[in-house]
């Protein structure tokens, strides 16, 4: 047999420890901008029916279509694994029934979700995405409140140079009218759409304004604007949105052909993007908007409902590529415990156990028998202090500090240890 070489699988990558750090800071910072606004941590699984994400996105997505990762279980079951949190959110809300509860019901989450993409840089098969969904309110306060908080997680991560561009593409009751006068613009000028919009211009010619392609791009920008065909309910509500955001002085622009790639959407939609210093947009970070109909659509009552979604690896690749602080002082550990000898070995795993217990940060190398050694592996990680614990102290129950700037030790009795070193820490 010839020998394969085994690797992760194309599109999956791994999250090395050096890695963390940015992740680290990335949920501190979603955690504490959720409890800040009242929004409480849901987790779903990783697998849902199938029928979930084809109801909830939407059958003519390129998601549902092309990308989602799909099989039967050995009883006959057509499951997927998730390719974003909303649907299997709303799923959840449903069953649980926590149209109960007061509302709105106000959740966050994050963790994998897998699309069969094509891999390219910052875009993965399995990736990390975090999500905000609020459930249960139809007032325009809350997409602005939804937009404030993308806003405030990516500020917090140190992104300067971000703007909102929002759109509304309305309701049931306008939507109809522009999609019929989208298709007629579309139409005539179907020679000169990519493969995919002809066949959107069949399913949901909306989705054609979502393409990326450049020649669809070219006839995209003589098309009808949709915010020029509200009902009066979807333009006052829209009014409202604006007036929130201009009230909250976030930096965002109008962009008449945003409409995301997903079919829930209803009125408010938006991306957060970055902007190149030529004020070009550089790819979203973070989108979202209102779904009204989701709810319904997949077995619930009539509820309201508006949230957003980012991709933390993309958010994690630019942190890294721009030296984005990461917190990575918070990380270093001050106290390094040094151990000689199987008795002292032994009792160090109990003196670890105290300091763990006493949340007192304490780092080790018990599989390291040498002092020189050990005081090296200290010295790389930054340790202030180290604790030598050695056949005589492990005897004579005592502990030898030594302060690794001058050099200086002194003994400390092993019951007074711990207490000494909080001390130290604080000070």
């Amino acid at each position: 047999m010839s020998k394969i070489k085994l690797q992760s699988l194309a599109g999956m990558h791994d999250i090395l420890p050096q890695d963390q750090v940015y992740f680290k800071k990335f949920n501190k910072s979603i955690e504490g901008v959720s409890h800040y606004y009242g929004f409480n941590r849901i987790d779903v699984p990783v697998l849902e029916q199938a029928e979930v994400f084809i109801k909830g996105t939407g059958q003519g997505t390129d998601i549902v279509e092309k990308e989602m990762y799909s099989f039967r279980t050995k009883g006959g079951d057509l499951v997927s694994l998730r390719p974003e949190f909303t649907p299997g959110i709303v799923r959840s809300y449903i069953e649980h029934g926590m149209y109960n509860l007061p509302q709105p019901v106000k959740l966050w989450t994050s963790g994998p979700c897998f699309r069969h993409e094509r891999p390219q840089a910052g875009r993965y098969r399995q990736f990390t995405q975090f999500s905000l969904e609020v459930l249960g309110d139809k007032s325009p306060s809350i997409d602005g409140q939804i937009i404030q908080m993308s806003f405030d997680i990516l500020k917090d991560l140190g992104f300067k140079d971000i703007s909102i561009e929002v759109n509304s593409i309305g309701d049931q009751e306008c939507r109809p009218y522009f999609k019929k006068i989208l298709t007629g613009y579309f139409r005539s000028r179907k020679s000169s759409l990519c493969s995919d919009c002809q066949r959107r211009l069949k399913e949901n010619p909306l989705r054609i304004l979502d393409c990326k392609e450049e020649k669809c791009q070219r006839v995209k920008a003589g098309a009808p604007q949709i915010i020029d065909h509200l009902c009066e309910a979807c333009h006052a509500h829209f009014k409202q949105v604006l007036e929130f955001l201009d009230e909250l002085e976030l930096p965002y622009a109008l962009n008449p052909y945003l409409v995301r790639g997903l079919d829930y959407y209803t009125k408010t939609v938006f991306e957060i993007v970055e902007k190149s210093e030529n004020g070009q947009s550089q790819g979203t970070l973070v989108g979202g908007g209102r779904y009204d109909n989701l709810v319904k659509l997949l077995g619930g009552r009539d509820t309201p409902a508006c949230g957003a979604a980012g991709g933390v690896d993309r958010i994690v690749n630019i942190m890294k590529t721009r030296e984005l602080k990461a917190d990575k002082k918070q990380e270093k550990t001050e106290i390094f415990l040094a151990q000689l000898g199987q008795s002292a070995k032994r009792k160090s795993l109990k003196l670890f156990e105290q300091f763990r217990a006493a949340k007192i940060p304490v780092t080790e190398s018990f599989s390291k028998d040498s002092l020189r050694s050990q005081l090296n592996t200290a010295n790389k990680m930054g340790a202030k202090w180290v604790l030598i614990f050695g056949q005589k102290e492990a005897l004579e129950n005592f502990i030898t500090l030594r302060d690794m700037e001058t050099g200086v030790q002194k003994e400390i009795p092993l019951d007074k240890v711990v207490e000494e070193m909080k001390a130290k820490i604080k000070n």
